[in-house]
C-alpha cells in the first residue's frame, strides 16, 4: 500500500498528537494576528523549521554512518543497523511509517505542509496577496505571474 504524499505521516500518528500540532499552529497564526509586528520574524524562523522528513533523513543517515563504521571496526553485525535503517527509509518512502515518526511527532517535528499552512496564513496577515485582488479578471496570466511570484518564498 502506497501512502498518499501529503497526509502520509499524519495517518500514522496518533490522532492526539495531529490535534496538538494544529492547536500550536493556531495558536501561533492567532498571537500573530495580535501581534502583526512579529509577523516578519516568525516567517524567518518558519524558514529555518527542521519538517520531520528533513529530521527523519538526519537520523537516518547518521545512523547507517554509525553502522558502517562500526560494522567495519568493531563487530560485522553492525552492518545490520544500516541495512535496519535503510528498510525502515523505504518504508518510511512507500508508506509513511518508520519507527521514529511516533517520537518525533511526540517532540512537535511538523510535516512541510504543516509548516506551510502557518507561512501561508501569517503573509495573508501581513497582507502579502492583497495586490493579487487588484488584477482584472480577464488577465490570467498577469494574475497567474502575480499570484506565483506572491506564492514563493
Amino acid at each position: 500500500m502506497i501512502a498518499e504524499t501529503t497526509t502520509r505521516v499524519q495517518q500514522h500518528t496518533a490522532p492526539f498528537l495531529n490535534e496538538r500540532i494544529i492547536n500550536k499552529t493556531r495558536e501561533n497564526i492567532n498571537r500573530y494576528a495580535a501581534h502583526p509586528e512579529g509577523i516578519e520574524d516568525r516567517l524567518k524562523q518558519l524558514d529555518q523549521e527542521w519538517d520531520i522528513e528533513r529530521m527523519l533523513e538526519a537520523n537516518a543517515s547518521s545512523l547507517v554512518i554509525i553502522g558502517v563504521i562500526l560494522g567495519t571496526l568493531v563487530w560485522l553485525w553492525f552492518y545490520l543497523v544500516s541495512f535496519l535503517v535503510g528498510t525502515f527509509l523505504l518504508q518510511h518512502a512507500i508508506q509513511g511509517w518508520c519507527p521514529p515518526i511516533r517520537l518525533f511527532r511526540r517532540l512537535g517535528f511538523r510535516t512541510h505542509s504543516e509548516i506551510a499552512t502557518e507561512h501561508y496564513a501569517l503573509r495573508l496577515l501581513r497582507g502579502d496577496f492583497n495586490d493579487l485582488a487588484g488584477l482584472s479578471r480577464g488577465d490570467a496570466e498577469a494574475r497567474a505571474d502575480k499570484a506565483f511570484h506572491l506564492a514563493k518564498w
